[in-house]
């Protein structure tokens, strides 16, 4: 590596190439240097220590402020040596930075840093020597624009410091813009620059000023190149040949499982293994070149060693689609990731595109198409799943059953060696089947590539994403305070949002909210209302629509007097709409009418319903059913309770109405939808049900 650290004089000068103001300073190497800086910068003055092993110079006692006079600059100047030695005696001390000190203002973090996937981020944030205990920041993969630095001010909770607080004056908000844009254009420009601090920014009243820099070069830094989209074949939308290289007659063995499975296709299958005939009465071929027809998916299950001789036959053969079931490559090691290699050289020399290795393979339930060895197939549906992880296919599988959650798609990505995150995203948006797609998340290999793609998609497609594994070994081992700040998880949770992707925390939190929406679309906005024959559910919606940043509206004048004609005396008489635990499915329904009346006040409906001797659930239910179809707004079911929920809630399923037997998560579903049309909003894109 050629990576270094240099001097806070060279950043002082590259900042001022650019544009962006800094301390008068100067650099000295003696006393008598110090002394004569002193007549440059005018008191009061800074020292600081410049030590190529002195980072953080505030923890070496490397800097003294507040010096006002000569006499307090000598004795500075002798303390800044002791402190360092005593700190480090190995220490090279190149020099002492005399710098102008100004006025304390609001301090500010800019950072920028390489990430391993999606190339440079800037990070901004609140500054200083705290930042990162009070870890307030927002994050940005380059290039952005002013409104997206516009936008990461308003993340900040210091916000309000900047717009003014108490007896504090607002900041000079559109100078810190400027000085960013300017620092985002140089970072996004520089060939060598990988990673910097300049910590403090201080903010005024009036004007901006860097007043702390530290920049890191490496002159071996390689460029990121974005390598344009190969989707997969449209073709695959309708398979009719399947090839099973590695079909077994053992039950113990992959290429058993995978052929059962593939048993239910009602196309043409192919089982390749050249010691057998037959295998499960299918009729058997020696190898792929043997096979008299078309194929248009090969599926591969024997060891790694032989797999680029099966791409090269599945080139020569013309078939499109090679998915490599297979392990032993990239994740097993330098070997492995060598045959790795090979396999994609030989499928681009014949334009087979790969799908894996070590992945689980695919299922198409539209089609009838599993070929995994999961022992279960899931039921046709509208959403896609993307994931990393075998393991949580099987997992999710297996539960989506009871729950009756249908996929388009589900697809294994392995170790994307070829076909990627976003050419599945690219397919499955594709797919007039797929309402919504869902990833797993462990690594994305070009998160340029992923930005840039998938951008093109969620303008007409949700895309809801987990990510996992946010590994904490590269902020231990940074050297800025950036690299810190900005770790793998947060660079990816900013280039989701970026890219119109929809972050979830957990597996269940990603099913409900992609369900959600592929149901009903995106709102039009955030404004909420709640109507419920349970008051302390009611509650809990109020403070859990405060926590998720959904936006509870009050009801005016003319609609509670509507409402007071139907409900009891006693109702409450604001949004949530409690209406009494004696509410029959009568009540439900006037009250949905009076909504559907005035729905141009309300986005979002959340209509909760508990058991009760009064109230006929599955009344209930179908009344829910004609209110959703008697709006164009997102209607959220949250009927809650045991068996006399179920019929009520096989009614809403069949009429394609979401719900969520626990409150929290149904607000937790509309939350992450509702951040994701702020941040629409804020950057002119939108979507909704309409456009879809």
């Amino acid at each position: 590596m050629s990576r270094e650290r240099i001097s806070e004089a060279q950043g002082y000068e590259l900042l001022q190439k650019i544009g962006v103001p800094v301390p008068r300073y100067a650099l000295a190497t003696t006393i008598t240097e110090v002394v004569a800086a002193a007549d440059i910068t005018g008191f009061p003055l800074v020292l600081k220590v410049v030590s190529p092993q002195v980072v953080h110079k505030s923890d070496a006692g490397g800097v003294i402020t507040g010096i006002r006079d000569i006499e307090t600059l000598r004795g500075a100047y002798d303390k800044i040596l002791s402190n360092v030695r005593a700190f480090d005696p190995a220490a090279t001390i190149d020099g002492i930075m005399v710098e102008q000190q100004l006025e304390k203002g609001l301090e500010i973090i800019i950072g920028g840093r390489i990430d391993p996937a999606f190339g440079k981020v800037i990070t901004i944030g609140m500054g200083g020597t705290l930042v990162e205990l009070i870890r307030d920041v927002s994050i940005r993969v380059l290039p952005i624009t002013k409104t997206d630095i516009s936008a990461m001010i308003h993340e900040l909770n210091g916000y309000r410091l900047i717009r003014g607080f108490r007896n504090d004056p607002p900041r000079d908000r559109e100078a810190l813009v400027n000085l960013i844009d300017m620092v985002a254009r140089f970072f996004m420009e520089s060939t060598d620059i990988v990673e910097f601090d300049i910590n403090p920014v201080s903010l005024y009243e009036h004007g901006v000023c860097a007043v702390d820099a530290r920049f890191y070069t490496d002159s071996a830094a390689v460029p990121v190149i974005i390598e344009p989209s190969r989707p997969l074949p449209r073709e695959l939308l309708n398979i009719k040949s399947i090839a099973l290289i590695g079909a077994s007659a053992e039950p113990n063995k992959v290429g058993y499982a995978v052929l059962r499975n593939l048993l239910s296709f009602a196309g043409t299958l192919y089982p390749v293994n050249p010691k057998h005939t037959s295998i499960l009465g299918r009729t058997t071929f020696p190898s792929l070149t043997s096979i008299p027809g078309p194929v248009d998916v090969a599926v591969v299950v024997v060891p790694a060693r032989v797999v680029p001789s099966i791409v090269e036959e599945a080139g020569k053969k013309g078939i499109p689609l090679v998915v490599i079931i297979s392990s032993g490559f990239r994740e097993s090691g330098e070997a492995g990731a060598e045959l790795e290699e090979q396999v994609v050289t030989i499928a681009r020399q014949y334009g087979v595109r790969v799908m894996g290795p070590n992945c689980l393979g695919l299922m198409f339930p539209h089609q009838g198409i599993n070929t995994t060895f999961d022992p279960v197939s899931p039921k046709a549906g509208n959403l896609a799943f993307l994931s990393q992880s075998g393991a949580i296919i099987t997992t999710m599988v297996d539960w989506s059953l009871p729950e009756e959650i249908g996929f388009s798609e589900v697809i294994s990505v392995g170790n994307q060696a070829d076909l990627t995150f976003e050419d599945y995203i690219h397919f499955a948006a594709d797919d007039p089947a797929t309402k919504a797609i869902i990833m797993y998340v462990e690594q994305i290999r070009n998160g340029r590539r992923f930005m840039e793609i998938v951008r093109q998609v969620t303008p007409k497609m949700p895309v809801v994403a987990i990510k996992a594994g946010s590994s904490k070994i590269g902020q231990m081992t940074a050297a800025s305070h950036t690299g810190s700040l900005a770790g793998s998880y947060e660079v990816y949770q900013a280039a989701f949002w970026q890219s119109g992707v929809i972050p979830a925390r957990s597996m269940r939190e990603a099913f409900q909210t992609a369900e959600l929406l592929s149901s009903e679309g995106y709102p039009k906005g955030i404004r909420a209302i709640v109507i419920s024959n349970a008051g302390g559910f009611a509650v809990l919606s109020s403070d859990y629509a405060e926590m998720m940043g959904i936006e509870m509206i009050e009801l005016p004048p003319i609609v509670i007097k509507e409402l007071d004609a139907i409900l009891p005396v006693d109702w409450n008489r604001r949004n949530p709409i409690d209406m009494v635990g004696d509410a029959s499915a009568d009540r439900f329904a006037r009250t949905f009418d009076v909504m559907i009346r005035n729905q141009e006040l309300w986005d979002i409906a959340f209509v909760i319903a508990v058991p009760s001797a009064i109230s006929d659930p599955i009344r209930v239910a179908n009344e829910l059913v004609r209110f959703s179809k008697s709006t164009q707004k997102m209607i959220v079911g949250c009927m809650i309770g045991g068996d006399s929920m179920k019929t009520p809630l096989r009614i809403l399923r069949d009429s394609g109405i979401p719900n969520f037997p626990d409150l929290e998560d149904a607000f937790k579903a509309v939350g992450n939808i509702c951040r994701h049309i702020c941040w629409e909003e804020f950057h002119g894109r939108r979507c909704s049900r309409d456009d879809r």
